[in-house]
């Protein structure tokens, strides 16, 4: 079966930079001050209004943000924010949204500002070893967050490994996949003794999508569709020591009619064992004609497994990747 994944004109990736004071001109700061690769793609994009930045004299507000309690007190501090917004075609990704960040974190380091992105309700870091903006593309160069949300009527018995039915309170979703024209993630009615396993699954399949996805739009920039299939096939590359590649079923899921945690309006895609995948390494997904357990018993196979790190994408080889991968129009 396909999933069609309609593909939008444009997409707006914003990031804020919250800051007790700005003392200078954030018009003639942005881009003149963005340093490495980004400077060029910053500059064209503010020239050509695909990049704006606005300053606001007022406290920034987020909503549903996972900060840390001294991110908090630092937010509290502050008394005026800066908006960054990239408005760029699919097909254009991830190169604008790298460099809309690369002026936030220039901004951000020169106000000593907060820096945050309201798509994920994190912060990214602007000092140390991150304090500027990759040249390569990894998606978990803080691409990506995970919203975990457990049934608020759990009452869940000590956790047993032995005995993988007794909880289904769990939902792991991810916040991110937006940005790049995909619908976000989410693993819903496992156990919450899973929660690492849970997420170490979606992470590898965000990282297939995403992948996958870069290379189709960067092939067929002026299309108004995608047709993916509801089998997901991950490949012995994607995995740990090389194992044997492995495959999850995708199904269309409605977060509003969803039983568990908070409902929303993000279109999801429901991960799942996929039925006659064959034999597993790592997943264990089990016979042709179905996966016989659980979910808790599909998640139980990966807990001895080492998440491999996430593959380097790099844009100017996308369109190679396309022909090469055999994706369909």
């Amino acid at each position: 079966m396909k999933i069609t994944l309609p593909l939008p004109a444009t997409l707006t990736s914003l990031f804020v930079v919250a800051m007790e004071q700005l003392l200078f001109d954030v018009e003639s700061f942005v881009p003149w001050r963005v340093s490495g690769p980004y400077r060029r793609a910053a500059i064209s994009a503010l020239g050509s209004g695909a990049l704006t930045v606005t300053h606001h004299r007022t406290p920034w507000k987020p909503a549903a943000a996972d900060l840390t309690d001294d991110e908090r007190r630092r937010l509290r501090r502050t008394r005026q924010h800066v908006v960054l917004a990239m408005t760029a075609p699919p097909h254009r990704l991830p190169a604008g949204v790298q460099a809309a960040r690369a002026a936030a974190r220039a901004l951000a380091r020169e106000c000593d500002g907060l820096l945050l992105d309201p798509l994920t309700g994190s912060t990214i870091l602007t000092c140390g070893r991150c304090a500027g903006e990759p040249t390569d593309f990894r998606l978990d160069d803080d691409w990506l967050s995970w919203d975990v949300q457990v049934h608020d009527a759990a009452t869940c018995p000590p956790w047993d490994p032995a005995d993988t039915g007794v909880c289904d309170c769990l939902r792991v979703t991810s916040r991110g996949l937006r940005r790049f024209a995909l619908p976000e993630v989410t693993l819903d009615g496992a156990g919450c003794a899973h929660n690492l396993c849970a997420t170490s699954l979606l992470r590898t399949v965000a990282h297939r999508l995403v992948t996958d996805h870069l290379a189709y739009v960067t092939a067929h920039p002026d299309a108004t569709e995608r047709d993916i299939d509801d089998f997901l096939h991950i490949p012995a590359s994607d995995q740990p020591d090389g194992g044997l590649p492995f495959g999850v079923r995708l199904t269309p899921y409605d977060a509003e009619l969803g039983e568990l945690g908070r409902t929303g309006t993000i279109r999801r895609l429901k991960i799942g064992p996929a039925p006659g995948a064959g034999q597993i390494t790592c997943l264990k997904v089990g016979p042709p004609s179905g996966f016989p357990g659980s979910l808790n018993d599909w998640l139980c196979a990966t807990q001895s497994a080492v998440h491999p790190p996430l593959r380097l994408i790099d844009p100017a080889r996308t369109s190679a990747m396309a022909a090469t991968s055999g994706i369909a129009a």
